[in-house]
């Protein structure tokens, strides 16, 4: 089959035309931390699959998981219906965040689109408060509380509910801007139901982080004005930062939370929305129902990677990536053109002043044996956790060579 001939004619490829300005590259196989492409060449994978893949590819464990339950069955509808795998990992769920009541989605833009539902009818109000530079999805409820000015979902801002968004939190605290933030949620507080954000850091509006204080600040505005919390923890879940949350580093618990992508290990599409006790009871009845909605085999293959993730010394795997990380993206800072490097966790970040080429950055990437996915004018990396020292430096060195190739021609 000519796989790339029919790709360009047929597939279309997220955020972009069709077909693509840039190459994409066919991959044969995924083993461990590495990609093998159809020509034979292999690369370290900087990007986790967007973030999902954080035990590696090809796991014999979560290889058997699925294998075990697709003998049981694959799917069934969980309407009126109901099965051990989704029970077991939904109690496991509420132990791990507090939240007891777990409803079961299939993708994280389908999680949040529940938690903004139960949101609205528990209070019976009708607009959010965000904060700029946020990214919570593609469909449309999730589009609305994304950053509206410099986010990626600007051409459908007609169509898109109007909600309030305060200014970005600054990189550290800032007595001033928590004092703004409590003014403009006071304003607003009679029309809003719920604050929504991405904990500690805001990840496809810009790899932003930010301080805990900020987030602690937007618990008690909650409280004070009888406004829900929501917290997008799809990106930062299940330690990619450090803590098993991002709301752990503020000691927080959101009245309602979102969970996806490293969910199943990077095996299949599956999210949850979780809330308290107050919230469902409140709610009553959520008219949602994604068709697959439950699914066995992605409950199945959750499970398992929570039993890794239980097992390994992911805490000090992640300390490990983040001190190697700051090591090996030091040098970046003095590229030229290089406005910010920054690490969190097992994410590193290089920021340029000017949008980056893509496919340049690619290039280098992959001549140095990487695989790394940039935007905007993020050079960026969230590798899996299995990811060893060795592969870390030719990580880091990939994204330095990549910043000095991305400074504008003298």
């Amino acid at each position: 089959m000519d796989v790339p001939g029919l790709d360009r004619a047929h597939v279309w490829h997220p955020y972009a035309p069709v077909p693509p300005p840039v190459p994409v590259h066919q991959v044969v196989r995924a083993d461990g931390v590495r990609l093998t492409l159809a020509d034979g060449r292999e690369l370290v994978d900087g990007m986790s699959s967007w973030w999902a893949a954080i035990h590696g590819y090809n796991h014999p464990r979560l290889n058997a998981a699925l294998t075990a339950q697709l003998s049981d069955m694959a799917h069934v509808m969980f309407g009126g219906l109901t099965h051990e795998p989704a029970v077991r990992l939904a109690h496991r769920l509420a132990g791990l965040t507090g939240l007891p009541k777990v409803f079961l989605a299939d993708s994280g833009s389908v999680a949040v689109e529940v938690a903004v539902k139960m949101a609205l009818q528990f209070t019976g109000r009708h607009r959010l408060l965000t904060v700029r530079g946020g990214y919570h999805g593609d469909t449309f409820g999730a589009m609305a509380v994304c950053d509206p000015v410099n986010g990626m979902h600007h051409l459908f801002s007609g169509a898109l509910a109007r909600h309030v968004f305060a200014p970005r939190p600054p990189a550290r605290h800032d007595a001033g801007y928590l004092d703004e933030l409590a003014e403009t949620v006071a304003r607003h507080a009679r029309e809003l139901a719920a604050i929504i954000v991405e904990p500690v850091v805001q990840g496809a509006g810009g790899m932003h982080f930010y301080p805990p204080s900020c987030l602690r600040r937007l618990r008690e505005l909650a409280d004070e004005h009888g406004l829900l919390l929501i917290a997008d923890e799809i990106a930062t879940g299940f330690g990619r930062t450090g803590e098993l949350f991002g709301c752990d580093h503020a000691g927080v618990r959101p009245d309602i939370m979102c969970l996806g992508k490293a969910l199943t290990g990077g095996y299949l599409s599956m999210a949850a929305t979780l809330c308290t006790e107050r919230v469902a009871a409140g709610v009553g009845t959520l008219m949602h129902g994604p068709t697959f909605m439950g699914n066995p085999l992605a409950a199945a293959v959750a499970n398992a990677s929570l039993d890794l993730l239980a097992e390994r010394p992911w805490r000090a795997e992640v300390a490990r990536i983040e001190a190697g990380l700051a090591a090996g993206l030091a040098p970046a800072a003095h590229a030229p053109g290089v406005a910010d490097v920054r690490v969190l966790g097992a994410i590193g970040v290089v920021e340029t002043r000017e949008p980056v080429d893509v496919a340049r950055v690619q290039d280098t990437a992959m001549r140095h044996g990487v695989w790394l996915r940039p935007f905007g004018r993020l050079i960026y990396t969230m590798p899996p956790y299995a990811t060893g020292d060795d592969d870390l430096a030719r990580i880091t060195t990939a994204m330095t060579a990549a910043a000095r190739e991305a400074a504008p021609a003298a």
